[in-house]
């Protein structure tokens, strides 16, 4: 592959999150075009298509067999995400999928080995890895100012209301979907895990406290790390009236960082010996809360993925590392039937 023509993508489903896929090609202009889009509701596909200036197709094996398409972004009910992303792969393309990667271990090992037999990146979107304040804890992290890590915490307070879950009947549902802790939580978790490290163990709760829905609106877990270091998980989809907060809290021996706002977009404290100025800067060079939860990075998670294929590279967030934070969610889950603590790794 020459290392500088555009790549051709593709997007299927088009549904809510599609449009940040399909901006972030668009402003990508340089390096991506943006050829095809895949829904099964024809209405969808089409105004998609006509806003983004794409080819329109109702099913996805015929836009693959048809057009010439470097990648293809799957945004599209949770269950689909892998079956769609191996089928993908056997045809040769590279795959870039919205979390959760699959809905079970095995569906996502498969879809990781059927990339690496097939030759192709898989990458999972985990955008807020990307987010600006994630990436300054993260080189604190990287140059050991934390010390000994002591203990970190993953809270989402966000509002779904019935009429989120209404919009598609798949929603909220065990085999499709999941509750807060798999759609929207898993993002945090990514963060909690990717800065910990492995988890030895863990327990948790969840309950349906006010939606219509088969999964949890509101769950709680703690994790065991094995460095020794303790983990809390905090995830709701009930907050009254309206989102209050994504927040990432990692404390260690010399080092205190707060990550607050909408999406996990400021930093709220920064507290490191010799850190006065450092903290003046970071708090005066702050953004506002971004538009919408989705935040900045789907725009850094597609540019990465494109200069992976060119340097024939893993993705920042591969299959593997994707797999993380579902694991994680699926053993809480399994702790409502077990009633006692999972120790990972988890078996199915």
């Amino acid at each position: 592959m020459g290392n500088t023509r555009k790549l051709r993508f593709a997007i299927i489903g088009c549904g809510r999150i599609a449009p940040k896929h399909a901006e972030s090609i668009v402003a990508l202009k340089e390096d991506a075009e943006l050829v095809a889009v895949c829904d099964i509701v024809p209405e969808k596909a089409q105004a998609f298509a006509e806003k983004y200036k794409a080819k329109p197709y109702l099913s996805y094996e015929e836009m693959l067999a048809k057009e010439e398409i470097d990648v293809v972004t799957i945004a599209t009910e949770s269950d689909l995400h892998a079956p769609i992303g191996i089928y993908a792969a056997k045809a040769g393309k590279h795959v870039l999928v919205e979390k959760p990667m699959a809905m079970t271990l095995k569906s996502a090992d498969e879809l990781i080995n059927t990339c690496r037999q097939a030759g192709v990146k898989l990458g999972v979107i985990h955008q807020n890895r990307f987010n600006k304040a994630v990436k300054l804890m993260r080189k604190a992290l990287e140059e050991g100012r934390f010390g000994k890590l002591t203990h970190g915490q993953a809270t989402i307070r966000w509002n779904r209301n019935d009429a989120y879950y209404a919009q598609a009947p798949w929603r909220g549902t065990k085999l499709r979907d999941g509750g807060v802790l798999m759609n929207q939580s898993i993002h945090n978790i990514d963060l909690l895990q990717w800065t910990f490290g492995p988890v030895e163990s863990v327990f948790g709760y969840t309950t349906t406290a006010l939606r219509k829905i088969e999964m949890e609106d509101v769950g709680v877990a703690v994790l065991k790390f094995k460095n020794g270091a303790l983990g809390v998980i905090e995830a709701a989809s009930t907050i009254y009236p309206k989102n209050i907060e994504e927040t990432l809290n990692v404390f260690g021996e010399t080092g205190s960082v707060m990550i607050g706002g909408i999406a996990v977009n400021r930093i709220e404290t920064w507290e490191f010996p010799d850190s006065e100025e450092e903290k003046a800067q970071i708090f005066a060079s702050q953004e506002s809360d971004p538009p919408n939860v989705y935040g900045f990075g789907h725009r850094e998670i597609i540019k990465d993925m494109i200069e992976a294929i060119r340097e024939d590279r893993d993705p920042a967030v591969p299959g593997e590392e994707g797999r993380k934070a579902l694991e994680i969610i699926l053993a809480i889950y399994k702790c409502q039937e077990t009633k006692e603590p999972v120790v990972l790794p988890l078996v199915e």
